[in-house]
């Protein structure tokens, strides 16, 4: 394999579901991280995702490969090892499962975020049901993956990775550890892995980035 560079901007959970992956698999490669409004990057987006002008891009020597999911699948079949996948077709298929799942509820935590009144009431209750869901998936497994980190865990590493500050900025806990005792310790374990704690930016940044993004859609005084 020849040069892989990574396109993205700070702090897409996108981004870093393909920084994790690459980072499990020990895989090298050069994050080209820029900024949207940067001509030179829109340009590097504009070659390389002409359709969606989006991040991540996988650049594989000179060949683009766009959208998250795509580019963690091509990892796992370019990479094998360690797995992110189970060998057995069965349970591969049931990881692809919720990784759908997954794709499609996320919807709701960005209402959760957005919204006010009746709508952000509606959210919390989305939210809360797409917890018990994932409370229940995750069992007392160490990580949705089993004993090591899968697919699913890196395409929901969002949770971990941004939730907690959501719930800081709206002023509502929905994630809490009496409700959800599992997820917490999955939070943990996932956060706690080595691959993943030296690439998660501060609560403090998040915080300070997401409130300022809020209030471009919500003025304080509507909140």
């Amino acid at each position: 394999m020849g040069e892989l560079k990574l396109l993205g901007v700070w702090p897409s959970s996108f981004v870093y579901r393909i920084i994790w992956a690459l980072e499990l698999k020990g895989i090298k490669y050069e994050h080209v991280q820029g900024e949207f409004h940067n001509p030179d990057f829109s340009d590097l987006l504009l070659k390389y995702n002409p359709v969606y002008k989006k991040v991540p891009v996988l650049v594989v020597d000179g060949k683009p490969i766009a959208e998250s999911t795509v580019i963690l699948e091509y990892i796992e079949e370019t990479w094998p090892q360690p797995p992110m996948l189970p060998k057995d077709p069965y349970e591969r298929a049931v990881a692809r499962f919720w990784m759908s799942f997954a794709e499609e509820k996320s919807t709701s935590f960005m209402s959760f975020f957005v919204a006010v009144g009746e709508e952000f009431q509606k959210a919390t209750k989305e939210v809360r049901e797409v917890l018990k869901v994932l409370e229940e998936t995750i069992g007392d497994k160490k990580y949705f993956g089993g004993e090591e980190i899968g697919i699913l865990d890196i395409t929901l590493g969002w949770i971990p990775l941004f939730f907690g500050v959501i719930e800081d900025i709206v002023g509502v806990k929905v994630l809490v550890v009496d409700d959800f005792p599992r997820l917490f310790t999955w939070i943990r374990n996932f956060s706690e892995h080595p691959s993943i704690r030296t690439n998660f930016p501060s609560h403090h940044e998040l915080f300070g980035y997401y409130k300022q993004k809020r209030e471009t859609i919500i003025p304080p005084n509507t909140a």
